[in-house]
């Protein structure tokens, strides 16, 4: 089930072959293991993406298929796991990021407003910024080890049943095989 579910939402590895964002890595991209899908792929490839979704920056997909490189896991679905952090979620995932620093760092959350400005980055990065980091920096790690250990689980869980039900196909042939004879 993992399998088929995963090979549903990913996206087309020619498309992605194909990005101007990702050209920089040129022939790398065409190592074979990079496309596969199997258990230890689709692993590394969740721990990888939701790593880099949780990294404040424009350009996750880069960092993604940078890392799903050496580690030889699916670029594809590394690539498209970084969405988690989308529009729409990241101001809620983002927040949430700098409450759990500032709760680790043993500081008092400071209520701001959202500006579009450079003044309110510099701003920002000193007084909200170090809680924020840190607090990226944990939701990445979790994030990528609850995914990898979590898609590692399901996929093996999914074959278990897969030969379970096999057996069980096959026992009931063979019982009806000794009823008919």
């Amino acid at each position: 089930m993992p399998r088929k579910f995963i090979q549903r939402i990913m996206p087309n590895h020619e498309t992605v072959k194909n990005s101007r964002s990702l050209k920089i890595f040129g022939r790398l991209l065409h190592d074979a293991n990079l496309w596969h899908l199997n258990r230890r792929s689709a692993a590394g490839a969740f721990a990888v993406g939701l790593f880099f979704a949780f990294i404040p920056v424009p350009f996750q997909m880069v960092l993604a298929a940078a890392a799903a490189i050496p580690f030889r896991v699916n670029l594809p679905l590394s690539v498209a796991l970084v969405w988690v952090s989308n529009p729409i979620t990241m101001p809620v995932l983002f927040y949430f990021c700098y409450l759990l620093g500032a709760f680790i760092l043993d500081q008092p959350s400071q209520t701001f407003s959202f500006e579009l400005s450079w003044q309110w980055l510099g701003e920002s990065i000193s007084t909200i910024g170090p809680a924020f980091l840190l607090g990226c920096l944990i939701m990445a790690v979790i994030s990528s080890i609850i995914g990898y250990f979590s898609i590692s689980l399901l996929w093996r869980q999914s074959v278990v049943n897969a030969w379970r039900e096999r057996a069980q196909r096959m026992l009931e042939k063979a019982k009806q095989r000794v009823h008919h004879d």
